[in-house]
């Protein structure tokens, strides 16, 4: 496959921090009048990123990246760097640690009165209409 190159009008989406998901890059543009329709824009395939059809509605976009959309090119532009990613914690257990406990349930107090259980009495026998419901008298 050769790569061509082209050259196209594009509009600067100028934004305040990198990266930033690619349906609020289409909602600052303008481009769509609100999330839920950029979002349905993205899903169906409707996004170009840097020349490729994105679906993924929280794609990460910096500083650079072309997005085609509804014959319009859009440029995004920012001064910051980009943020740096955070780690996922690790769930591993060091060796002479002993893994957290959930705190133990509180025991009811000795010092309040227990009231005496309620004694069910017998289901009654009831009436029935032809349909099975109980009959009410007013």
């Amino acid at each position: 496959m050769s790569h061509e190159e082209i050259e196209v009008e594009a509009l600067g989406i100028e934004v305040s921090s990198q990266p930033i998901e690619l349906y609020k890059v289409l909602k600052i543009a303008n481009a769509v009048s609100g999330g839920g329709e950029a979002k349905m824009a993205i899903a169906e395939g409707y996004v170009i990123v840097n020349g490729e059809v994105e679906t993924r509605k929280r794609c990460k976009i910096y500083g650079g990246d072309v997005i085609a959309f509804n014959e319009e090119y859009y440029v995004v532009l920012c001064d910051t760097p980009p943020a740096p990613l955070k780690p996922k914690p690790e769930a591993k257990q060091h060796a002479g640690h002993k893994p957290a406990q959930k705190p133990k349930a509180k025991q009811p107090s000795a010092k309040k009165s227990a009231k005496p259980a309620k004694e069910k009495s017998p289901p009654q026998s009831e009436e029935r209409a032809p349909n099975g419901r109980r009959q009410i008298s007013f």
